[in-house]
């Protein structure tokens, strides 16, 4: 009779897991600030009203600053934020579903 294999339990797994991002490669993981997932873009498709517009303060090292039009300040983090997502740059935010739309771009972002 063979001895039951020991499989490591998904929370041990999980430890040891690293997005890609954080080597330089292609985002693996879709938590807030990372690849945005299927779903998480038909649900902003689907709920176009929750739209905010706003124009970027500032975008250093993924910290992305909006002001929205209304004057509040939203702070933002992208781990790779496009190249045109610069000072002045008219965005549209997603709170609900932490998105963030330039133009036909959409990105998953966390809010902090």
């Amino acid at each position: 009779m063979s001895s039951p294999h020991r499989f490591p339990a998904p929370i041990e797994v999980k430890g040891r897991a690293v997005c890609m991002c954080a080597r330089g490669l292609r985002c693996t993981s879709v938590a807030p600030g990372h690849a945005m997932h299927l779903i998480q873009a038909r649900l902003i498709a689907a709920t176009p009203r929750e739209w905010t517009d706003a124009i970027v303060e500032s975008a250093e090292e993924g910290l992305v600053v909006l002001r929205t039009l209304d004057g509040s300040r939203v702070d933002a983090w992208s781990a790779a934020p496009p190249e045109d997502l610069l000072p002045g740059a008219p965005v549209a935010l997603h709170a609900r579903h932490h998105a963030l739309a330039l133009g036909r771009v959409r990105l998953n972002v966390a809010l902090l």
